[in-house]
């Protein structure tokens, strides 16, 4: 299958920006976004294979799978270099060591963030 498929909480403010913003579609084709609060067969496969959702985002590219701080690198390598905030992050996440030091704090952010929001962590048991 052409393209890419990015499971994400649709809830956290960085992670939909991030996935908006990247301009995947140039480069990789149709985008395919899963808002993993939704739920749907691939937040149930996800969620089988053994991958916490509410630990990192999720793609699918290519027949692989890139799981947190390798998500956002492949992401990053993948998206258009327009607009500062894009140069930003292909800056930060291009750089699989960058990426993988600054994903948990960045991460750690994120479910701080939520907390203040009052959002609950992503439904890992759906059916």
């Amino acid at each position: 299958m052409a393209g890419i498929t990015i499971i994400y909480d649709g809830d956290c403010p960085f992670c939909s920006r991030y996935v908006v913003m990247s301009r995947l579609r140039q480069s990789v084709g149709p985008v395919t976004l899963v808002n993993a609060r939704e739920g749907g067969a691939e937040v149930e496969a996800a969620i089988n294979e053994g991958y916490d959702l509410n630990e990192g985002m999720l793609a699918r590219y290519q027949g692989e799978t890139y799981f947190g701080a390798d998500c956002v690198n492949l992401i990053s390598l993948l998206s258009s270099r327009y607009g500062l905030l894009n140069k930003l992050t292909s800056m930060l996440f291009a750089n699989k060591t960058l990426a993988c030091v600054s994903y948990p704090a960045l991460r750690c952010g994120r479910n701080l963030t939520l907390r203040l929001m009052g959002r609950r962590k992503i439904n890992l048991t759906q059916t």
